[in-house]
């Protein structure tokens, strides 16, 4: 019911036409659709009831998915993929209240800013600097591919407080734009997102922005990233599916010599790969979906296998499907490249195939 429910609000709601509008706005965003979404719960999915939410995280990857297959453009998956968890895991409680409570009513928009200028995805790519200063911090560096951040009303950031690797890391809680942070538009090859190069050059925060102990970041955040993960593959897999579905209904109906293209192995056995492809990404991210969510054992590894899998799927989903398309596939007013270039984009966020498949060579001890 909620499947359907989505598909059907996006349809009316978030078609070609409006994906495209808001692909030239300046950030993505309409605030109409996002009261309506907010309206129907959906910012309130995954959320703990005691901060306002509904609906469990398993709700929301159904969600995702259908967002994915819609191509919805906006900070959605920054707020609720990468700021909700970050704050469920690692948040104090008034943190908790205060910025899950506003998203959950659909009055706040929230990211998460961790990668920087390398690029890296693990505990070693975080280099910007948090110093005591004042009573409070003091933070200095860059944050790049940040998603949604210009629009954001709360980041999540990571920075470094000592050490290196996976010691002294420590997460902040940013409102607003305070003095010092700058956030500058990327042009990037995906445009129904806007990424974000943040730059803070002596920011003061008070020390209640910080979010659980001090040094002691990185645990929670890997989680968070966890969740994030599942919630990505979710989105990926939409998509894939909804290639699939134009492909194999554009072979039906595109003749050559008399015949359906569908007829020709070229096409029917590349058809029959992009379901396998799809199928067995979506079975991977379902069960990464329920072991965040059940908090099982082997958590961290299953959403390493499902992003492992599902970023070379939908990438080779949705290059087959400009194939099957043909020349009509590669032009501007066809949506077969808007797909292909999300599947390139979320092919390497939250790191790509290659980072999750040494993940889960590391899980068995290799």
């Amino acid at each position: 019911m909620l499947r359907r429910s989505a598909r059907d609000f996006l349809a009316k709601e978030c078609g070609s036409k409006v994906v495209r509008q808001l692909m030239d706005a300046p950030d993505a965003y309409d605030p109409g659709l996002w009261k309506k979404m907010a309206g129907l719960g959906w910012t309130a999915l995954g959320i703990p009831e005691p901060y306002g939410g509904a609906g469990t995280f398993l709700d929301l990857i159904v969600v995702l998915e259908e967002c994915g297959r819609a191509l919805l453009p906006g900070p959605f998956f920054a707020t609720m993929g990468l700021a909700v968890p970050a704050l469920i895991e690692a948040g104090t409680e008034a943190q908790k209240k205060e910025v899950l409570g506003a998203i959950a009513e659909g009055k706040a928009r929230a990211t998460l800013a961790f990668t920087e200028p390398s690029g890296r995805w693990d505990a070693g790519g975080v280099t910007l600097e948090a110093k005591p200063a004042g009573g409070g911090w003091r933070l200095d560096g860059v944050k790049l591919f940040v998603p949604d951040a210009d629009g954001a009303d709360y980041m999540v950031v990571a920075a470094r407080t000592r050490g290196e690797g996976e010691e002294g890391i420590s997460l902040f809680l940013i409102k607003g734009r305070p003095k010092g942070m700058t956030v500058t538009q990327l042009k990037t090859l995906d445009m129904t997102r806007r990424w974000n190069e943040v730059r803070f050059d002596g920011v003061e925060l008070d020390t209640d922005a910080l979010m659980g102990a001090a040094n002691k970041g990185w645990v929670p955040l890997k989680r968070a990233l966890e969740w994030a993960t599942a919630g990505l593959c979710a989105e990926m897999i939409g998509g894939a599916q909804k290639v699939l579905e134009a492909s194999t209904e554009y072979a039906k109906t595109r003749h050559q010599f008399g015949k359906p293209i569908g007829i020709y192995q070229a096409v029917s056995h590349k058809l029959a790969d992009m379901l396998v492809l799809s199928e067995s990404g979506r079975s991977a991210t379902y069960y990464a979906g329920w072991a965040v969510e059940a908090d099982a054992p082997d958590r961290a590894l299953a959403s390493s296998m499902a992003k492992a899998y599902v970023s070379d799927a939908y990438r080779k989903v949705a290059g087959d499907g400009i194939q099957v398309h043909g020349g009509v596939g590669f032009t501007w007013e066809h949506d077969m490249h808007l797909y292909f270039k999300r599947a390139k984009a979320s092919e390497v966020t939250l790191g790509d195939a290659t980072y999750h498949r040494e993940l889960v060579a590391q899980a068995l001890d290799l």
